[in-house]
């Protein structure tokens, strides 16, 4: 087959499926996938006490406004670097237009001394997931097959099947730019 997503080597929604599904599947509510940049879910984040014994100065909140989803510059005070991005765990929900935003955002926080950044969403598995491999693939150039096995050595992650297609195609641009 000549298509052109096997030239740059990006895996199919089904195999990048069977690589997520793969190794354990249970997740902490927390877990640092990068130095200093952490993946969790609601749990951790709506609780201020875990945010600071974490050591937390920004979060994302990938599921901003959302039920139970209490994040914002209010609630974390003035200790606490906040940014959101209202995002759906829907397969439709373009979740593309926030990766280079948000790579920026988390490249920058950590590229200033002793910063810390906790990434989540409800879960910790989906929409926060594909933010942080975005970030791997933007700013340190992991392919994203490399990216999710980076992750997956800390957590558990699954983005759904709509945020793959994207993530996808944000692999097969940065591939064309770099060849």
């Amino acid at each position: 087959m000549n298509n052109p997503e096997e030239k740059c080597g990006t895996p199919s929604v089904k195999e990048l499926e069977k690589v997520l599904y793969g190794g354990k599947r249970f997740g902490n509510p927390v877990d640092e996938v990068w130095p200093n940049l952490f993946i969790g879910d609601m749990s951790v984040a709506n609780d201020r006490y875990s945010v600071w014994k974490l050591g937390i100065t920004h979060v994302v909140n990938a599921a901003h406004g959302r039920m139970h989803c209490l994040g914002s510059h209010d609630f974390y005070g003035s200790t606490v670097d906040y940014y959101g991005v209202p995002a759906d765990d829907s397969p439709t929900f373009d979740l593309s237009c926030y990766f280079f935003p948000s790579a920026e955002y988390i490249q920058k926080a950590l590229d200033t001394s002793g910063a810390r950044v906790l990434v989540h969403c409800a879960v910790g598995v989906s929409r926060s997931a594909c933010l942080v491999l975005a970030y791997l693939m933007i700013r340190h150039h992991y392919t994203l097959l490399e990216a999710i096995n980076k992750v997956k050595e800390r957590r558990w992650i699954f983005p759904n099947r709509g945020f793959l297609k994207q993530l996808r195609a944000l692999d097969m641009k940065l591939h064309k730019r770099n060849e």
